[in-house]
């Protein structure tokens, strides 16, 4: 005799609703402790799925924010490969200032030099001199403070004014005081803090100066000598006032790629690279962020697998010690889909309850506590990223791979011959 659809349709529909009982009464009769035991490991693979890579992102995402922050702004306009200097720089810095979109800006001028401390208590000049390379910055006080709040980077001393030409900041990865490493080729500079008289070389042009204040804020400045644009100017021989980077800070709610395409626009491009922030992160940063991103996939990959067997084990056992009443249950009738779905609808119920605890932990606590108090890490201030579309695709792997391991240990059971299975053979 043929089944009709109409039939199936309604065979389907009464061990979905049988399926629901079933669920219902095991889940009822389960244990407390066993079932919120599940249900904590199944919040702890949700964090582990969201919160790892939350952090190692963040940790690259805190360096990204404070690289635009802290130094090169929403838009970045610097030298083209094979040139010294942004040529036409007057011109360049003249249309950055009058675009309807710029909030503050700050112009630089750049060149490696050497500074060298300690050089009047010298005696053997045999040993090697207190000597470090680095790069010397040229700024206006005044625009910079605008631009990056260079000033709460300063961890000693204080910031630079306009009448400081005799005077420096220097960036603390320079100074062995803060900076213990021994490495082959690294110079770092010994017994000089605030106030210590030091000797610059740019260019092959000499002068002393006084450390004014040091510069520890994780970001570019940690390298740099900061100097007055005016005093580094005529020791480059950079009479033109033509500059070497432009840092532009864009209005609210501004766009940075629309000034990107207005300042090409203007022709600027023949002169300068102009790049949004996310364009001018350094190379080491964006192959960071993405091995990152990498790894927090892959210990989020482990974490679902640990999550699947975990279910896998418990139905498993769960159907082994009800082999019996399941051969019973098949016995008088009950459809073997109606069995299988009870304990997927189990399995649902530990992600679902694991994965709420787990939403309600990381947005009503993780985030926002980490956000305040940021993770400490020696190159940037660690924060937890966790965008909500990510969060929620990695919830629907995690339901979704639960499923599949509570399906596939009850199809094993439900297939067993009925007989052996009621009388436990």
């Amino acid at each position: 005799m043929l089944i009709t659809r109409a039939q199936k349709l309604k065979k389907f529909i009464i061990s979905i609703k049988l399926g629901f009982f079933l669920a219902y009464r095991q889940v009822r009769g389960s244990s407390v402790g066993t079932t919120a035991l599940i249900v904590f490991i199944m919040t702890l693979t949700f964090l582990n799925l969201v919160v790892v890579r939350g952090v190692l992102v963040g940790l690259i995402q805190s360096s990204t924010d404070l690289f635009r922050e802290k130094y090169a702004g929403d838009i970045f306009i610097s030298t083209l490969p094979k040139k010294t200097y942004i040529e036409n720089s007057p011109s360049v810095v003249e249309v950055v200032k009058n675009m309807p979109w710029t909030r503050v800006y700050s112009v630089r001028y750049v060149e490696g030099g050497t500074v060298e401390g300690t050089y009047k208590e010298r005696i053997d000049f045999t040993e090697d001199a207190n000597i470090a390379n680095g790069v010397f910055t040229g700024i206006d006080p005044i625009k910079e403070e605008e631009t990056t709040n260079i000033s709460s980077m300063l961890i000693a001393g204080s910031m630079l004014t306009l009448e400081d030409t005799d005077s420096i900041l220097i960036g603390a990865n320079l100074l062995k005081k803060y900076l213990p490493i021994e490495a082959p080729g690294l110079l770092l500079l010994d017994n000089v803090d605030v106030g210590s008289r030091v000797r610059i070389k740019v260019n092959g042009n000499i002068k002393e100066v006084t450390i004014k204040g040091i510069i520890k804020g994780k970001g570019a400045f940690d390298d740099r000598v900061v100097i007055l644009d005016s005093v580094l100017r005529p020791l480059i021989g950079r009479t033109d006032y033509n500059v070497d980077e432009i840092a532009i800070k864009v209005k609210k709610g501004t766009d940075p790629l629309l000034v990107q395409k207005a300042l090409l626009s203007t022709g600027i491009g023949k002169d300068a690279r102009v790049q949004t922030v996310d364009e001018a992160l350094p190379k080491f940063l964006k192959d960071i962020q993405a091995t990152f991103g990498l790894l927090g996939n892959a210990i989020g990959s482990i974490g679902l697998v640990v999550a699947s067997i975990t279910i896998f084990i418990v139905i498993y056992i769960n159907a082994i010690t009800r082999r019996k009443f399941i051969g019973i249950l098949k016995g008088i009738g009950i459809d073997s889909t109606a069995i299988e779905f009870s304990y997927i609808l189990q399995s649902i119920l530990y992600a679902t309850m694991g994965i709420l605890f787990g939403l309600a932990i990381l947005y009503g606590f993780l985030v926002p506590y980490i956000d305040a108090n940021p993770i400490n890490f020696p190159f940037s201030d660690g924060i937890l990223v966790a965008e909500y579309s990510n969060t929620l695709v990695r919830a629907a792997l995690l339901l979704i791979a639960t499923i599949f391991a509570g399906y596939i240990p009850a199809r094993i059971v439900v297939k067993q011959n009925t007989l052996d299975a009621i009388l436990g053979r």
